[in-house]
């Protein structure tokens, strides 16, 4: 954090940076890149059903506008002058699904997060009408699976079951989109004028977005029913969509967009064909640059889009692997089991061990992710003895975070041709040094993190910065500042890596076909459904009935 120096720093850039757990603004010197300040407000989730995930989109906005007043205020208290801001980027936890009515500025329904398992049935639905029962049927297209992950199918389910949509869409009045075209449509005016758009990269996780042609498909539309009068216009990454319509930073343009693991590429200054990167938080996203050409993964990667930084600047693409809970598992010791208080102590905890003693966690508590998309997996802990106890379950569950990175950056590998040489890591959780070790140590190569850990947010002011008619942030390699990390080198032979991570490759398989689609009354099952102790019972009452009846 930069201490006073004075308002005479040079132009300054904001950044949003929604996320799934949290809501972040953070301030940046253009020239240097240096974080001068910002200010953090944490996020309610709602699981009101098991496997339902939501979040208040009212919450939301409300913790941005929270964000950016106090972060101002302390930039004043810093002697920084706040009209220094020459432009704000938006980040954003992508796929979460939103949709609003554009007269009133409410929101028709809770946003359904991006780790919402209640559309497994649609998905069943959809596949049905796909020939061959194909998963992979639209991957040429938009380069994923049919999956609950993606926004297409929560805005179906939306339609299908939300009777307020539905008369909205019916009306005219429904506007959908993801966080980041929420939050741009509210801050520049909302129901009084609010732009209602999106960016390259996140459009390209609806399921609704062709990757070359750069469009919404009529084709993916009809399909998944959706009408395409509610989807926002698609924009590049850079440029200026609206300005800040109250508040601090009123009159500010908006000038980048991108979806978080996008941002956090760039802010790894990922530019080159090759180069990737691993972020660690609520869930574990490791992108490859791929240049600008898309290329389709034989081995259960997605193909998404990196960035386009300008209207006129060419479209570059990634490869992905996502899991879904990395992060997530720390919070769910904590919360749920209760046997740590806060995150810093769960990595106390697994420290006092070393070891996870033979116990395996596979946290895969929204089904497995990338490589295997299999929704039917859950949550299990195995290799328990009475020996185990809450240090090695830590243990086992930060392990679990390096396995499943393990897991994706083997198919990343084998997709490429040329095994990384090192992982380039941020995201909140690069800060429990136990994790990084053990990630080196599980992927046999160097871990290598950045000093500033905030590359996601620096992504998105730097696309901010960049954009035509604000110009304050260069994006040409020669203009970057050197950026100083810490690295992590492997400690343990490669024999004893392998033998770990083929036993959490067995525990894996153990988990997978735990859950099945078929329906049950506010999760409760009758006795009757068993037709054979239905008639037992039902015998026993009239044999008891016709005992009165003769005694009597």
């Amino acid at each position: 954090m930069a201490e006073a120096r004075g308002g005479a720093m040079g132009p300054l850039v904001g950044a949003i940076d929604q996320g799934t757990s949290s809501t972040r603004f953070l301030v940046f010197n253009a020239k240097t890149a240096e974080l001068l300040s910002y200010h953090q407000v944490e996020i309610q989730q709602k699981f009101p059903k098991e496997g339902w995930v939501e979040q208040d989109p009212k919450e939301i906005l409300q913790s941005v506008y929270e964000c950016v007043e106090k972060t101002c205020e302390k930039l004043k208290q810093l002697n920084v002058d706040i009209a220094s801001i020459k432009a704000v980027g938006v980040c954003n936890q992508r796929e979460t699904t939103v949709v609003w009515d554009k007269q009133t500025g409410e929101p028709l329904y809770n946003a359904l997060v991006w780790l919402d398992l209640r559309t497994q049935s649609t998905v069943e639905r959809l596949l049905k009408k796909i020939p061959g029962h194909n998963k992979s049927f639209f991957k040429n297209k938009t380069g994923l699976p049919l999956s609950t992950y993606f926004s297409a199918v929560k805005l179906c389910w939306l339609l299908d079951n939300v009777k307020e949509v539905r008369q909205a869409v019916q009306e005219r009045r429904a506007l959908f989109g993801t966080i980041d075209t929420w939050l741009i449509w509210s801050l520049t005016g909302g129901k009084n004028g609010g732009v209602h758009c999106t960016d390259v990269t996140n459009a390209s996780r609806t399921m609704l977005f062709n990757i070359h042609s750069l469009e919404w498909d009529t084709e993916l539309c009809k399909f998944f029913g959706i009408p395409m009068e509610i989807l926002p216009k698609v924009r590049s990454s850079s440029e200026i969509y609206g300005l800040m319509s109250s508040g601090a930073l009123t009159g500010v343009p908006i000038s980048g967009c991108l979806g978080d693991q996008s941002a956090a590429l760039v802010g790894q200054m990922c530019f080159k064909d090759g180069q990737a990167k691993n972020t660690y938080g609520t869930g574990c996203f490791l992108l490859c640059n791929t240049g600008q050409k898309p290329a389709i993964s034989e081995h259960g990667l997605l193909t998404t889009v990196a960035y386009k930084m300008g209207r006129d600047k060419p479209v570059y693409y990634a490869l992905e692997g996502s899991v879904a809970i990395a992060g997530a598992v720390v919070r769910w010791l904590r919360d749920n089991l209760g046997i740590a208080k806060s995150s810093s102590e769960v990595e106390k905890l697994a420290a006092e061990v070393g070891t996870s003693y033979g116990c395996y966690f596979v946290p895969a508590f929204s089904g497995l992710y990338a490589p295997y998309w299999e929704p039917s997996a859950r949550g299990i802990i195995c290799g328990l003895t009475q020996f185990t106890n809450k240090n090695h379950i830590a243990f086992a569950a930060l392990e679990a975070v390096c396995f499943q990175t393990r897991e994706i950056l083997d198919a990343m590998n084998k997709d490429c041709g040329i095994p990384l040489r090192q992982l380039q890591v941020d995201g909140g959780m690069t800060n429990n040094k136990i994790l990084m070790q053990l990630q080196a140590d599980i992927l046999c190569i160097p871990v290598v993190k950045p000093s500033m850990p905030e590359t996601t947010a620096l992504g998105a002011a730097m696309a901010a910065g960049a954009a035509e008619g604000v110009g304050v942030w260069s994006l040409n390699p020669a203009d970057f500042t050197a950026v100083t990390s810490e690295r992590f080198e492997p400690q343990i032979n490669p024999e004893e890596s392998e033998y770990r991570y083929t036993r959490w490759k067995k525990a894996v398989q153990k988990s997978m076909g735990w859950e099945t689609t078929e329906p049950q009354v506010d999760g409760e099952t009758s006795i009757f459904c068993s037709l054979p102790l239905g008639f037992f019972i039902m015998n026993s009452l009239l044999m008891l009935i016709g005992a009165k009846y003769i005694s009597g």
